[in-house]
């Protein structure tokens, strides 16, 4: 057994773990976090995507032990103050969910994608999502989904942009 401690979601937890432990059996298992879903258990389905140092991992292959220290997101961890995120709330409004097995995995790679590339072109998009497979929807309304969390992003962090852009200007006197 090995001892780590694992900052998820913004909480702190020393858990003692089989070292060959999945991280997502420990997050389902051990910490009670069940809306990461274990889809195919090999890393091809993209269900159990979390987030790593806010980078997507499938967590039915990644070893607990190797995120010892590290930043972990699961989907219970996007919202805020009981709203949704921003990406949650356009899958919401635009039909990117229909079952829901899949969905918290796609989000953590929208989410993902978005801090990385503010506006992807449908085509990356698609590119980003390809680890992620859905059965029920389609992928149109998850492409109109990503796109409309994208513009619900910029708009909501265009005031600050434009706060911290500001020159102060000197007057001569």
């Amino acid at each position: 057994m090995h001892a780590v401690t694992l900052h998820v979601n913004g909480s702190t937890h020393r858990v003692v773990i089989d070292p060959v432990a999945s991280l997502l059996r420990v997050l389902r298992d051990e910490l009670g976090l069940t809306g990461t879903k274990e889809g195919c258990g090999t890393g091809y389905c993209g269900a159990c995507t979390v987030l790593v140092e806010e980078l997507p991992v499938n967590s039915c292959l990644y070893f607990a032990v190797d995120a010892d220290h590290k930043r972990v997101t699961t989907i219970e961890g996007l919202s805020q103050d009981g709203s949704l995120s921003h990406v949650q709330q356009a899958f919401v409004d635009n039909g990117g969910l229909q079952c829901g097995y899949c969905t918290p995995g796609m989000i953590l790679t929208t989410q993902a994608l978005l801090d990385d590339d503010p506006d992807p072109s449908s085509e990356h998009i698609r590119a980003s999502l390809s680890g992620n497979l859905c059965r029920c929807t389609g992928y149109q309304s998850i492409v109109k989904s990503v796109h409309a969390a994208a513009k619900a992003k910029n708009e909501s962090e265009a005031p600050k942009k434009a706060v911290r852009g500001r020159t102060r200007v000197r007057s001569r006197a």
